[in-house]
């Protein structure tokens, strides 16, 4: 450390807006994966098949989501620099420029899953049954694919000017949308006709659109960021070339990390069915809490480009170490808590005895990889991508899961016969082992990246 320099941050301004930050980006992540809880859990108790159709559907789902975030990331990276010093102009325009790759996106998922679907689903199973559930939802729940984009990246751009509550209030009303659909069309109350599966997609897509809708009135109205005026959509060179330079590891990174998630599945769900039902359980619950490292991720990555958009070292490492040791912390309580609440959370479902266990012991195992999640995914996701070093993500993951995770979760699950747990620690290993590199790259400081400069200026508008 230098002359002058603490170990922590003392400033408690600093501690009071990153977790005011964190928080509502976790409520908010946590409520919004509520939306896919509530069908999660309504399922479980309407029929097994259902519950299992659903899973299937939503691993083409998470695939969305991993892209819609990767848009928003290279706003967020790119964004917070230049909020840090003060420029908003340069923030709107690449909102402008994500919505217009989000609405490429959206595109090409409309193609696939309209015109593939059936076979995306027979990837992950071949029980005939669960494959007609899911070919239900899906080809209702597709409609909401495009809007879900467009949300996230208008998140993605409020974020980065620290304006959250909006998300938080708004996927309440979401939730709470999808809920009263889910009771009303699931199970036909109050005069409603009885749908199953297909009253859950119904109600999804309802609450997404309405999601959508109010954002973009929220937005429009909004002075801050000031989204809707002239310079949303203009043509900026520099600022397209930067985002695709920047955008482009993150996009990749999770390209590689969302074809690996649906595979995982597919592993498991070509072992059993109760495999399919127990796992869809387990990660339900994981995913739950992991929303919570992914607002750390969030939150860390504006605040750290603040810094580093500051200019001042000194203050990127400060901030850098103080935020590490929250991790480990926050990461410990909840591996404790999704331990600890187990018991109760499974009493939710009805399962035959065996899915039942197997999702018991799942739970157990996703407690001790929420440890190293919590570290290693906020550090690598938030500070290092937030400092402007993107590429740090894609590497990681292209040789972490592609080169050891994959490779031994197939021999442990199709040669070697390994028990279903065994076979799903080998799936997981990764987000324990790929904390050591995190750890020395962040201590490097080589993923300060200062992202534009003095002469942008003049090349965008300053506000």
């Amino acid at each position: 450390m230098e002359a002058g320099e603490t170990f922590f941050v003392k400033d408690r301004e600093f501690y009071r807006r990153w977790l005011s930050l964190m928080v509502y980006i976790a409520l908010q992540n946590l409520i919004a994966y509520s939306v896919n809880m509530a069908d999660n859990i309504m399922l479980g108790s309407y029929s097994q098949m259902a519950l299992s159709g659903a899973a299937i559907v939503n691993q083409i789902f998470f695939v969305v989501q991993f892209f819609s975030n990767a848009l928003g990331e290279g706003v967020v990276v790119i964004g917070s620099q230049y909020w840090g010093r003060g420029q908003v102009s340069p923030v709107r325009q690449c909102v402008g420029i994500a919505l217009k790759a989000g609405a490429a996106v959206s595109l090409l998922v409309l193609f696939l899953c309209g015109f593939q679907g059936d076979w995306l689903l027979m990837l992950f199973t071949t029980n005939q049954a669960i494959l007609a559930e899911a070919g239900k939802y899906l080809q209702i729940l597709l409609g909401s694919f495009p809007v879900f984009i467009f949300c996230t990246i208008l998140y993605a751009g409020l974020r980065t000017v620290e304006l959250v509550r909006i998300a938080f209030i708004n996927s309440i009303l979401s939730l709470v949308i999808n809920i009263v659909c889910n009771y009303l069309f699931i199970y036909g109350n109050l005069g409603a006709p009885e749908l199953g599966i297909r009253g859950a997609a119904i109600g999804t897509v309802i609450a997404r659109v309405a999601e959508l809708a109010i954002v973009a009135v929220y937005c429009w109205r909004d002075r801050k960021l000031g989204l809707f005026t002239e310079n949303l959509f203009r043509r900026n060179p520099f600022l397209e070339r930067t985002y695709l330079r920047v955008d482009g590891p993150i996009v990749g990174a999770q390209i590689l990390w969302a074809l690996s998630t649906p595979i995982q599945t597919a592993v498991l769900g070509h072992l059993s069915s109760d495999a399919i039902a127990a796992n869809s359980v387990a990660t339900t619950f994981y995913q739950y809490l992991k929303v919570v490292v992914q607002a750390m991720c969030a939150s860390a990555s504006v605040t750290i480009g603040r810094a580093v958009g500051s200019g001042s070292m000194q203050r990127i490492r400060e901030e850098g170490r103080s935020l590490s040791v929250i991790f480990v912390v926050i990461g410990i309580l909840l591996g404790g808590l999704l331990f600890a609440l187990r018991g109760p959370l499974l009493s939710l479902y009805e399962l035959n005895d065996n899915a039942m266990e197997l999702a018991d012991q799942l739970i157990v195992v996703m407690s001790f990889v929420m440890v190293g999640m919590s570290y290693q995914m906020p550090v690598s996701s938030g500070i290092i991508r937030g400092g402007g070093d993107t590429r740090y993500g894609f590497i990681t993951n292209l040789v972490s899961t592609w080169c050891i995770v994959m490779p031994l979760s197939f021999l442990g699950a199709f040669v070697w016969k390994l028990p279903v747990v065994q076979v799903v620690i080998l799936l997981q290993s990764d987000q324990v082992f790929k904390a050591i590199p995190a750890f020395f790259w962040y201590r490097s400081y080589r993923w300060v990246k200062r992202i534009g400069g003095k002469s942008e200026k003049s090349k965008s508008d300053s506000r």
